[in-house]
């Protein structure tokens, strides 16, 4: 169905499409953030298993970073030409495969060839979501419906410190 036929219908069924859709994203946002902090709970347990420094330890997160960043805006550009629902998919397909890499990764260069992966994987979920739910909601609600999926980063975040916590302690 078509984005604007959302926007201009308010029947039940239409609204009901685009609480789903928001809902689907938010999950998605949660899980960005869950892996976001994760990594940082898990800091001392990941340098012992590979034996590494300090600013090794530092260079995984900047590697993420730089290339979330780098990624990002080319994603976005995509996401203004071609389907985001598409891109959007790619993106969560391609976060799940290298989180999953990283925890049958045998060494640190893999373990940050794996968290690059995760970086693009994320990055491409980011804007093709806010465009979606521009397109989904209409102007009146389009801030609420922005809020609520803003949720994803205090509830992922805190999620991904409580989860972190506990595989600590198993």
């Amino acid at each position: 169905m078509p984005a604007a036929t959302a926007m201009t219908d308010p029947s039940t069924g239409e609204r009901a499409l685009r609480t789903r859709v928001l809902l689907l994203l938010l999950f998605a946002y949660i899980f960005n953030f869950i892996d976001r902090n994760i990594i940082g709970v898990l800091a001392v347990p990941i340098r012992e298993e590979f034996g590494l420094s300090d600013t090794a330890l530092s260079t995984l997160g900047v590697a993420f970073g730089v290339f979330y960043a780098a990624i990002a805006i080319p994603i976005a550009w995509a996401a203004d030409r071609k389907g985001r629902v598409s891109i959007i998919a790619a993106a969560v397909a391609l976060w799940s495969l290298f989180t999953a890499a990283c925890g049958v990764v045998q060494n640190y260069t893999q373990l940050v060839v794996a968290r690059m992966g995760v970086a693009v994987g994320e990055a491409g979920g980011i804007a093709p979501s806010y465009s979606l739910i521009s397109d989904y909601f209409p102007r009146e609600k389009r801030s609420r419906a922005l809020a609520f999926y803003s949720l994803g980063i205090p509830i992922g975040s805190a999620l991904g410190v409580f989860s972190g916590d506990g595989w600590q302690l198993i």
